[in-house]
């Protein structure tokens, strides 16, 4: 082996570096990528929408209830 070659080293997997997901169609084209800001926004969503659960079945619970309006009497009819 000269100076110009080079030696093939083992491959490592480098946990700092970022993935990307790529689907692409039957004709080569590109029909969606799922980064990693996707999946951390939608980690977000489902943490902000257990939370807004939560809080509206609290404030569901200790609310108090509605009462219904109270029955409007019709007039009494005059029979003559």
């Amino acid at each position: 082996m000269n100076q110009f070659e080079s030696r093939r080293s083992k491959p490592t997997l480098d946990t700092t570096e970022g993935w990307v997901v790529q689907v692409y169609g039957s004709n080569r084209r590109l029909l969606w990528v799922l980064e990693p800001s996707h999946g951390w926004i939608f980690v977000i969503g489902c943490g902000v929408g257990l939370l807004l659960a939560v809080i509206w079945i609290n404030v569901a619970r200790y609310s108090p209830p509605l009462e219904p309006a109270p029955p409007t009497e019709l007039p009494a009819l005059r029979v003559d």
